[in-house]
């Protein structure tokens, strides 16, 4: 569903009525974050705009591990317009609901209960050769492999272990991915009690066994919103870039499978195939007539490759030289007839596809 968003009102759209939005929020209490600016209108008459920037599960549930589901509009809506209040900027649950976004952040928190691990997908993910298609000029693989990052100036893919990414938290915020982590750090004690991989063997009662419980989260961070016009006409979103037109699980969940559709579109089967390479060669020989024998052997020689380095190591192994070969080498590949293979992401487009909210 949406984490982070930001709204932004007119100055006809609400009112300051004291200066508490300037204090420090108490320790473990979540308040969004309210910043003006200047902007001239259409008449040449200055306009005082205000941004309201804030995670919605926070500041609904105290913390986003928990999702959001549609018909939680009116009452979050009803809490976000309080919450201001007491801040002291008065405005209207019509104002708000009919707010422009200028920046969503779409997201999708993935249980694993089958003994997988988020760092396993991460690392299926970061094989994925992404650059050519999501125009990014940033990758970011930090926190011991438990996080991962494309990023350009307008919008952001990221994957990272939740549960870890608390831990470090609790350590220092600086080492999280996660901002303002302070009103969730309460929840490693519920998480340990619910008996997932916190839990100590001494705490487990005998003939009891711990249930694997890990999260893998997705994001998709779209920060302009001539990003959000530009990827909504591309997937034939047709709405008003307004807080209750965009708060639909249908958008998210078209958002976040997009994505996930060209990072899988990117990742070449070859990773996944774990037969000999006696079988591969009769497989590719058999499936591939048409195929030269230099152009299998290629083939070969590649998947051996990416049995010891990503496909973005490789690339930038190579990038002073032999780029067009590379390039030339992984379209050649996309068209070849590669044995049959589950997807390594299969278990993340199923949670996608079910998108059915998270509560802790």
């Amino acid at each position: 569903m949406i984490d982070t968003i930001v709204l932004m009102l007119t100055n006809d759209k609400y009112q300051i009525i004291n200066n508490n939005f300037k204090s420090k929020s108490p320790k473990g209490i979540y308040k969004p974050h309210i910043y003006f600016f200047r902007k001239n209108s259409f008449n040449q008459k200055t306009e005082q705009i205000l941004k309201i920037e804030l995670s919605l599960p926070k500041l609904f549930f105290g913390n986003n591990f928990n999702e959001l589901q549609y018909k939680d509009f009116l009452s979050l809506n009803k809490k976000l317009v309080a919450v201001l209040q007491k801040m002291g900027i008065q405005t209207t649950e019509s104002s708000i609901a009919n707010a422009q976004v200028i920046a969503i952040h779409y997201s999708k928190n993935i249980p694993l209960t089958d003994g997988s691990t988020p760092f396993h997908y991460i690392n299926k993910i970061k094989s994925a050769n992404v650059q050519m298609s999501l125009d990014t000029n940033k990758t970011d693989f930090r926190n011991d492999g438990h996080s991962y990052k494309w990023h350009c100036n307008s919008y952001e893919v990221v994957f990272y272990d939740k549960i870890k990414d608390l831990e470090n938290a609790k350590k220092s915020g600086k080492r999280a991915v996660e901002t303002k982590n302070d009103v969730q750090l309460k929840l490693i004690n519920k998480l340990r009690s619910n008996g997932t991989r916190f839990a100590k063997a001494s705490q487990v009662k005998q003939n009891e066994r711990i249930k694997p419980f890990e999260l893998l989260r997705m994001e998709v961070r779209l920060n302009k919103r001539a990003k959000i016009r530009q990827l909504f006409k591309k997937l034939n979103l047709k709405t008003d870039l307004t807080f209750k037109k965009l708060f639909k699980p249908a958008i998210s969940k078209k958002i976040l499978m997009y994505y996930l559709d060209e990072i899988e579109g990117k990742r070449s089967a070859l990773l996944d195939i774990k037969i000999a390479d006696y079988p591969l060669l009769v497989s590719l020989f058999f499936n591939n007539p048409q195929l030269k024998l230099s152009k299998i052997l290629q083939i070969i020689g590649l998947k051996k490759v990416l049995e010891t380095m990503t496909i973005r190591e490789f690339r930038n192994l190579l990038k002073n030289h032999h780029q067009r070969g590379v390039q030339r080498l992984f379209a050649d590949i996309s068209k070849v007839n590669l044995p049959k293979q589950e997807s390594s992401l299969k278990k993340i487009r199923e949670c996608l596809a079910r998108f059915k909210p998270i509560r802790i």
